[in-house]
């Protein structure tokens, strides 16, 4: 495999003058996150959970993001059909306290996914080399396996640093059966510790790519239970002009096949017809991989469901609660999952959840007080179970206690150790 090289200029990193010379730097875990997904101003949902993460343990440990951007010269005229793709973020900012860094790396859409990783250690490791000279970073922790974590292991090859990779979900699982399967597998062999977020990842990637589990500590997302929590149900449903009388499902995330919104909405009828007045409210935009709102539109219309289904476009953290709070049953029927932020969101506000029994789902859904699970895809168990969730009477506090067993404090307090002990 191809190998990197070069120095790269010993220029002054913006915001850097305030980290003491690296030699100075006592042996304690300073970071340097490197992920092309992760939130800006021009994509501010784009891998928030990486962000919730990793800024919990700046708390803890100092650290800095580079977030390599993908780019070519034919990335404007795919906006053209496509508005979302690739929207550019500036190349540094401050999060929270976070210097971000957003270096640019040559990507063809569609074309040669194979050399991502090769372009990406490329063009970045010049940015990182800087910033490591600066601030005088012990590690480097990366995000997916391919193409970043595969860069980082380069990347941290050449500068001599160890180098940990957390293994998210979809994107590295569905990666296994292309031709990128080679640089996962080199990828994980070559950096010095694995996470994952759920054990079913270990199982479906880690694995079944023949590398041995004891490599890899399992470490899922939390919940944060400042954002996500009951709210009164009259009021969030005065709030979106929804009746009291009504049923209401809800699903969140972005509006894209391996989510299912379009597999919901066809047992809309049969559920109506027990239900009168149901309504589902699909909270969730377009992404990097497409979107699919004209697509469910046209699906509601063919069903005679179009009054049924209500896209409430993206909504911010903060307002997410008011939708969660006036639902009765959260209901996804997603494809992958590694491990999914928002069936504990919901089960944070109160809400039972019925899903897909693929990836983490079974993981987080883990105990029948809070929800059920359907084998994948079986359209009718699916609707019966959603049946079955509106018409029982939950528990809703014994719900919310569930969750608030699965916050942040106990993976971060993992999650530092896990840096502490490299």
């Amino acid at each position: 495999m191809a190998t990197i090289a070069g120095h790269g200029s010993r220029r002054t990193v913006a915001g850097y003058d305030r980290f003491p010379d690296r030699h100075s730097v006592a042996k304690s875990p300073r970071i340097i996150v490197y992920c092309s997904l992760f939130p800006s101003a021009a994509a501010p949902t784009a891998g928030t959970f990486i962000r919730e993460r990793m800024f919990r343990v700046a708390r803890r440990l100092p650290l800095v993001v580079v977030a390599p951007q993908p780019w070519s010269p034919f990335d404007a005229l795919v906006r053209r059909f496509r508005p979302g793709f690739r929207p550019m973020a500036i190349e540094h900012e401050t999060m929270d306290g976070v210097e971000v860094h957003r270096p640019r790396f040559f990507s063809l859409p569609g074309l040669l996914k194979r050399f991502d990783g090769w372009f990406m250690a490329r063009a970045t490791l010049p940015a990182v080399r800087r910033i490591h000279e600066r601030f005088g970073a012990t590690l480097v922790d990366a995000h997916f396996l391919y193409p970043d974590g595969w860069a980082a292991t380069r990347i941290g090859r050449a500068l001599g640093l160890p180098v940990t990779i957390t293994i998210r979900g979809s994107k590295d699982e569905w990666l296994v059966d292309t031709d990128r399967r080679g640089h996962l597998v080199e990828a994980m062999r070559s950096a010095t510790r694995l996470f994952a977020v759920s054990q079913a990842l270990v199982r479906n990637v880690v694995e079944r790519l023949g590398i041995d589990s004891a490599k890899v500590s399992v470490i899922g997302n939390g919940v944060d239970l400042d954002k996500f929590a009951p709210v009164d149900r009259a009021e969030a449903r005065r709030r979106l002009g929804i009746a009291e009388s009504a049923k209401v499902l809800i699903g969140v995330g972005n509006l894209i096949p391996t989510k299912g919104f379009q597999r919901v909405i066809p047992l809309l009828p049969a559920l109506r017809a027990r239900h009168p007045g149901l309504l589902f409210l699909i909270v969730g935009g377009g992404a990097s991989q497409g979107d699919m709102r004209g697509e469910l539109e046209a699906l509601a219309r063919e069903h005679g469901v179009a009054d049924a289904v209500r896209l409430c476009g993206r909504q911010p953290h903060e307002a997410l609660k008011w939708y969660y709070g006036a639902a009765d049953v959260f209901a996804q029927a997603t494809e992958f999952e590694g491990w999914s932020n928002v069936l504990l969101e919901a089960m944070a506000c109160g809400l039972p959840v019925v899903t897909t029994r693929v990836g983490g789902n079974a993981e987080v859904v883990a105990s029948p007080a809070v929800g059920e699970l359907v084998d994948w895809w079986d359209a009718e168990k699916f609707r019966d179970a959603v049946d079955r969730a509106l018409a029982r009477d939950w528990d809703r506090q014994a719900i919310i206690a569930y969750a608030r067993a699965n916050t942040w404090d106990a993976r971060i307090e993992r999650l530092v150790q896990e840096f502490e002990r490299i």
